[in-house]
């Protein structure tokens, strides 16, 4: 039998500190990430006018570290115009499928789509029936609808996550009492892509635009739209499209 001697108890007991420390220092860096992320959100947040609760730290940590593993919504696309080599606009077919849906109704566009993102977020990554992150799926849309005079948007905005493909079956159900899973019908719709932050203002122009580009015509719904969000709300230059609906044949 081998004997353990004095100086393997030492030499065991120095590489349990080693591992204690390299420990600590992970543990350190994780901190040092949480709130330069929480501080850079915040600071975007606010732009929205919104606070950035406390408890927001740990979905944003979690969504940065898969960034770069997103499921695009299925969809075919059915024909583009345009005389470049980018499409002016192009049109798309979306399946039916489930939505993890949020309405909120706040006086600026921005704090709406903002408080729903979050309650999503959390949803997507842990306060959900099966306990662990769903997967962040693009684009999360945004549905809007027209004052009468079509000069305004109307305070209440939907926000809609798609469920992952892995899920689309048997959707998690949320914690939150305001989140709510919905089947939505297929939709046809027109898509024209532009960048940066989206406001009230930056809409309507982007909705102008789009229809100077069209034309008149009576195939497309006038006074429902989506934003359709590609990128997190802390990329200053995000991609986002306006979907005009393609009414019913």
């Amino acid at each position: 039998m081998a004997r353990i001697t004095l100086e393997d108890l030492d030499r065991l007991g120095d590489e349990e500190e080693e591992e204690e420390e390299e420990e600590g220092g992970e543990d350190e860096e994780d901190e040092e990430e949480r709130g330069r992320l929480f501080a850079h959100w915040e600071a975007v947040a606010s732009t929205h006018r919104v606070n950035l609760p406390r408890d927001m730290a740990g979905p944003i940590v979690q969504m940065s570290r898969h960034r770069q593993t997103r499921e695009a919504v299925p969809h075919v696309a059915l024909s583009q115009h345009g005389k470049c080599e980018e499409a002016a606009y192009e049109e798309r077919q979306y399946p039916a499928g489930k939505w993890a849906c949020v309405t909120k109704g706040e006086p600026l566009y921005e704090q709406s789509i903002s408080l729903s993102f979050m309650k999503l977020m959390r949803y997507i990554c842990k306060e959900n029936s099966v306990g662990c992150y769903l997967g962040m799926t693009i684009p999360v849309l945004n549905e809007i609808h027209l004052t009468k005079e079509g000069t305004e948007l109307e305070r209440e905005v939907l926000t809609a996550y798609y469920i992952p493909g892995e899920f689309q079956q048997n959707p998690p159900a949320p914690m939150d009492p305001e989140i709510h899973i919905t089947e939505r019908a297929p939709l046809r719709v027109i898509t024209r892509v532009f960048y940066g932050v989206t406001t009230e203002e930056t809409i309507l122009r982007e909705i102008a635009l789009f229809w100077e580009l069209l034309g008149s015509t009576d195939a497309v719904l006038q006074e429902t739209y989506i934003v359709a969000v590609y990128e997190n709300p802390s990329i200053p230059q995000r991609r986002n499209e306006i979907w005009f609906i393609r009414r019913a044949e």
